[in-house]
């Protein structure tokens, strides 16, 4: 699979995103469902804790990816959801970490939502990858 990221202006590039990508020679679409702080009994974890949960959240995202046999260099879309942008933008530093060691910049999209659809829930990543 080749990337080819398309950014008209560099703006997003500082902040973590490329505006698209073309993708070549992909022969396998993973549509990931969005993923939470949940443990593995879909219970909910770190109350209040932004930053935990979207760490977990990509732990989760992760393993998710894993059982299909991709890692994050094969995510081409992010979609993100948080109770609080602000606070989730804080800790966007996460983000990085997770996806700069595979120089991947995926298009994401960032909405704040009044809520998720278990209580607590602060953040929800879901993700389109492809091999």
């Amino acid at each position: 699979m080749e990337r080819t990221a398309v950014n008209p202006w560099e703006w997003s590039i500082k902040l973590g995103y490329n505006q698209a990508e073309v993708i070549d020679g992909a022969s396998r679409q993973l549509i990931c469902a969005g993923q939470t702080a949940v443990d593995e009994n879909g219970a909910p974890q770190h109350p209040g804790d932004m930053r935990a949960q979207i760490s977990l959240a990509l732990d989760n995202l992760e393993a998710v990816l894993n059982e299909a046999e991709m890692d994050l260099s094969n995510v081409v879309k992010l979609g993100i959801y948080a109770t609080d942008v602000d606070e989730a933008l804080k800790n966007f530093d996460l983000m990085g970490m997770r996806f700069g060691p595979h120089q991947v910049a995926p298009p994401m999209t960032l909405l704040g939502v009044t809520s998720l659809a278990i209580r607590g829930l602060l953040f929800e990543i879901e993700a389109t990858a492809m091999a």
